[in-house]
């Protein structure tokens, strides 16, 4: 058999185009050519948005997206790619693959949208965005020209911001117009090529609003439920690979890029303040507790995340928080 991969990307984008591409390929050398992934770009089958529609009507087999994307069609789904004050990209992975993520989102996915879902990559924590224009208080949001999508959107509004939803295409020029003061989009190694930095001076962290962005593939379920099961074997395994060598794209490249905005370019990382973050957490809640007394598969698959998030911050802190607090220290180290 074979498979048409339709992307919400396009081909070659950092990270998410090419670990789109790095699936397809393992699938077809993985399975000797008995299943062959041809991957097309957003728009070269259907436009970015459609992806969901051409797959789950059978028109194409496979796509590759993030979840939130599907949030009029299926409302859990933003909270499948991860929520604002959420889960690290490691703690998703154990809520997916030990806390019942898995099967809770295939639930969703089948009911809802005709499709299998599997992870299929993450960007780790996402930054909050470029801005214009400091922002060291609550008072600094008020009116502030904002591109931002999704729940975190919602937040932004909340706190007195304007979004401004905008098409990828269009938003360096905003920033650089001043249509816009503030714009959100990845990580650094994600938005290299934007030039961001041209237009905002002031780079800020940390990533509330994506703590850790899964992708997925969504497979026709008749397809996919027909499919013998050594390749189905293949299938989920290149996905799991795809899942580290994106989340290791994205954390290897960005580095470098981080140093290149801030030595080469001028850039100034700026932390949010706590007065802040505390505001936009608050609100946060507020939205989540709408989503899920609206949708009860909302409410099912909050329930699972959030008894993890719980059983997990103290665990975190204690193992990946402290040593990072302690990789700072000023001690002598060589090169």
């Amino acid at each position: 058999p074979g498979g048409d991969h339709a992307t919400t990307w396009p081909k070659n984008l950092p990270g998410l185009g090419t670990g789109a591409q790095y699936f397809a390929d393992q699938v077809t050398r993985c399975s000797g050519g008995r299943l062959t992934v041809t991957l097309y770009a957003s728009g070269e089958v259907v436009p970015a948005f459609e992806s969901i529609d051409a797959v789950g009507s059978g028109t194409v087999e496979l796509g590759h997206g993030a979840p939130y994307y599907w949030k009029g069609k299926a409302p859990a789904s933003q909270l499948l790619s991860n929520f604002p004050f959420g889960l690290t990209a490691q703690e998703y992975n154990a809520w997916y693959y030990y806390g019942g993520g898995r099967e809770l989102a295939d639930e969703v996915y089948r009911e809802q949208l005709g499709c299998k879902f599997i992870l299929c990559g993450n960007t780790g924590v996402q930054h909050p965005g470029w801005s214009r224009k400091e922002v060291n208080t609550l008072a600094d949001l008020q009116g502030l020209k904002v591109r931002i999508p999704g729940i975190p959107g919602e937040v932004m509004q909340r706190a007195g911001a304007t979004v401004v939803n905008l098409p990828g295409s269009e938003v360096a020029s905003a920033l650089a117009s001043g249509a816009i003061d503030w714009v959100e989009w990845n990580n650094p190694y994600g938005e290299a090529s934007m030039g961001f930095y041209r237009h905002a001076k002031y780079y800020y962290t940390p990533g509330w609003h994506e703590p850790g962005t899964s992708l997925e593939l969504f497979v026709n379920a008749a397809a996919w439920d027909g499919l013998e099961d050594d390749l189905k074997a293949i299938v989920e395994q290149c996905a799991a690979a795809t899942n580290v060598v994106m989340l290791s794209e994205f954390q290897a490249r960005s580095g470098p890029v981080l140093l290149q905005f801030v030595n080469d370019h001028g850039v100034e990382v700026r932390t949010l303040s706590d007065e802040v973050l505390t505001k936009l957490g608050t609100l946060t809640g507020e939205v989540i507790a709408e989503l899920t007394a609206s949708d009860p598969m909302s409410a099912k698959v909050y329930a699972s995340m959030a008894k993890l998030r719980k059983e997990q911050i103290a665990y975190t802190d204690a193992t990946e928080a402290s040593f990072i607090a302690a990789r700072k220290l000023g001690y002598a180290f060589p090169d």
